[in-house]
């Protein structure tokens, strides 16, 4: 059976994990971080000292993650979304969060000034949307909001029904 495969991107801190483990754990389809996909095979290239975190092999992440990507039935969970190809996604979902829920998020999780700050105008200026909307075919990319817990529920019924739709126009 042919699944389709999933990117969840948007600014750190909107909600792309806890949505992608949901949604994989009740669709049946693979979740995987791209995070920490990297941690685990060590996919770096250098660390960026003003930002306090290594720098991502993309190519390395896109060879790593290949076979599974035309296998199908895959959910990927990254920030970024400008380096993978075209190809391997079937829909694209850009969260979005209020940036005084965000800040707040991003200030539990210890960020410093200027990558707290440099996030919230990536979240302001819409930089991932629009890095998504020139990467991938307009009507495929859509947003989400993800600011209180309701929504993430939503969220998850809204995907699970694309999916089912999907299957069905693919598979018949």
């Amino acid at each position: 059976m042919k699944l389709p495969n999933i990117l969840l991107t948007g600014t750190p801190g909107v909600g792309k994990t806890t949505l992608g483990k949901e949604l994989a754990s009740r669709s049946g389809l693979k979740y995987v971080n791209v995070g920490d996909l990297a941690q685990e095979g060590q996919l770096y290239d250098g660390y960026d000292e003003e930002y306090g975190c290594p720098i991502l092999d993309e190519d390395r992440v896109v060879d790593e993650l290949e076979s599974q990507m035309s296998e199908g039935g895959v959910i990927v969970d990254y920030h970024g979304c400008d380096f993978f190809p075209e190809r391997w996604f079937h829909i694209v979902f850009v969260l979005r969060t209020d940036n005084s829920i965000l800040y707040k998020r991003l200030e539990t999780r210890g960020y410093n000034a200027k990558k707290l700050q440099d996030n919230i105008q990536c979240e302001i200026f819409q930089i991932l949307y629009e890095e998504a909307r020139a990467s991938y075919r307009e009507e495929i990319v859509h947003q989400l909001p993800s600011n209180e817990p309701e929504q993430l529920e939503d969220n998850i019924n809204q995907i699970s029904k694309w999916i089912e739709q999907w299957v069905k126009d693919h598979n018949s």
